[in-house]
């Protein structure tokens, strides 16, 4: 009789735990649907250009003379073999280049040959953005900028000294490097001079007359070398220009322009639209790649010569592995519109808010202080594996290529928004659930392995070390150390492949870059 009764009490007991497993599931969030992706290695696809890592940012141009500049510029060049940098300030007082003595100008190339015999030799050549204003041609020597390094923003205070410096500072570059090589520079006259970067009032005409005077005297050294401009902020301005260049004959070579993740769609397009982190630069490449149609030069090309996700210091963005997504899904959406897109930037050897205080504080480069590779490094140097045709396949998280040696490359991504709402880096797991993607690729030939890259929550992302250390302010050598490893790209996985069939797992906020032979 006891016996029975505790049979009876068992099977009571399991149900009940049977029912609290049904509810548990059926209350738990229902897992995404699988991502299906279909593509025909044999179609004839489009041409691809890296464009998204020809050129990066930098911080000015005096930074360039710095040993870990230099060895984080190699280090980026290995990974995505870019060709140019762009950094502020080549015309400051702390790079020497000009001075007035007697109201007579003064010369003085030494850094600037330093800077960029520097970067020609680790391969790199400058996209040289002329700016800022040298003291001594200051026309407001309190128009100081609120950057750390307090470069002057004011116009020239006589255009017959401004043309006569950048005259002979183009005439200096070709002397010592040759017209073959400085022609294939960019020349971008200023930067942001609809923002707090130019205080020449009102703000677009003055900087008209800047561009006109700049250009004129480019061209006047030689015809061969690349002018453009306006160099905004917000892709503001593009439409404006071009109709004056045509209308007074400037000469104009290439528009550049900027936009960042989180600039606002009234800042950017004039409406009150709520645009998507993930979307915002490429609307904003969109709308000035057809404004550059529209005009009277529809060829003219386009370099947004600054972009990311943000222009603000958010760790949970620029320091964390939301960066993979996202730069995927931009290259995804910006393929087609626009020539060059500058990355800002590629390092943080970078002190417009001052000294860095701390190795991930949401700096903007692919590599933090003391040479530790970020997440956005690892997911430049995975997308630099895709080839330079895109194949078709439908969807928003998948790029398709193929290489010239006729593999395919796809990229894979599962995107969610950064986590937490603040500049404080906030530990905890993104929104939304891992996404199964099945993949058939058709006409493969006899591949049955696929090497796989990650990056995500697990792999390649030095924060996870670093927040299990305590993210301390100065980390000790060893620490350092354990840094640069954790921050490394997480060894390839080889997946399985039948009949051009397999599958995988992304979590959210995960990039997967894989390569079929």
């Amino acid at each position: 009789m006891n016996r029975i009764h505790l049979l009876r009490q068992a099977g009571l007991l399991l149900c009940v735990l049977m029912l609290g497993v049904a509810a548990s599931t059926a209350s738990a969030a229902p897992a995404a649907p699988a991502v299906r992706v279909h593509v025909n290695a044999r179609a004839q696809g489009t041409a691809f250009p890296h464009f998204w890592e020809q050129m990066f940012g930098s911080g000015r141009a005096v930074l360039a003379l710095r040993d870990d500049y230099r060895k984080d510029l190699v280090h980026v060049k290995q990974a995505t073999g870019f060709s140019y940098v762009r950094p502020h300030g080549i015309l400051d007082r702390e790079v020497g280049l000009f001075h007035l003595k007697d109201g007579k100008p003064v010369y003085n190339f030494s850094y600037v040959d330093q800077i960029y015999d520097g970067l020609l030799a680790r391969g790199v050549k400058p996209f040289v953005e002329l700016s800022f204003m040298p003291p001594d041609l200051a026309s407001d020597p309190k128009a100081i900028h609120s950057f750390w390094y307090h470069q002057n923003v004011s116009p020239p205070k006589s255009y017959a000294l401004w043309d006569g410096m950048i005259k002979a500072f183009a005439r200096h570059l070709i002397q010592r490097y040759g017209i073959d090589e400085v022609s294939s520079w960019y020349f971008e006259v200023w930067n942001e001079p609809n923002i707090d970067f130019w205080r020449g009032k009102p703000a677009q005409s003055t900087y008209f007359t800047l561009y006109d005077h700049t250009a004129r005297a480019l061209k006047a050294v030689s015809p061969r070398l690349r002018v453009g401009g306006p160099a905004t902020a917000q892709a503001a301005w593009v439409p404006a220009f071009l109709e004056h260049a045509k209308k007074d004959h400037v000469p104009v070579d290439f528009v550049s322009t900027h936009v960042y993740g989180d600039d606002t769609a009234k800042n950017v397009f004039h409406t009150d639209e709520d645009i998507p982190r993930r979307d915002m630069v490429c609307r904003a490449v969109g709308k000035v790649h057809k404004q550059i149609l529209a005009s009277p030069y529809p060829h003219m090309p386009l370099i947004m010569s600054e972009y990311n996700a943000s222009y603000a210091n958010l760790p949970n963005v620029t320091d964390s592995v939301f960066m993979g997504p996202w730069l995927a899904n931009t290259i995804r959406e910006c393929a087609g519109k626009i020539q060059i897109m500058s990355y800002w930037s590629f390092s943080d050897v970078f002190e417009e808010q001052g000294v860095v205080k701390t190795p991930f504080y949401g700096g903007f480069g692919l590599i933090a202080e003391d040479r530790i590779d970020k997440p956005v490094f690892n997911a430049f140097a995975m997308l630099h594996r895709l080839g330079h045709v895109r194949l078709p396949v439908k969807g928003d998280d998948v790029l398709a290529t193929r290489t010239k040696d006729g593999h395919v490359v796809l990229a894979l991504w599962n995107y969610a928004p950064p986590v937490g709402k603040t500049a404080d880096y906030t530990p905890g797991k993104p929104q939304g659930s891992t996404r199964h993607f099945s993949v058939d690729v058709t006409h493969l030939g006899n591949a049955t392995r696929a090497t796989v890259w990650r990056l995500d929550r697990d792999h390649g992302n030095v924060i996870k070390t670093f927040n299990a250390m305590g993210r301390p302010a100065f980390p000790s050598r060893q620490q350092i150390r354990e840094l640069r490893a954790a921050g490394r790209m997480a060894p390839p996985e080889i997946v399985q492949v039948k009949d051009g069939r397999f599958g995988l797992d992304i979590p959210p906020q995960g990039l997967v870059v894989m390569e079929l032979r």
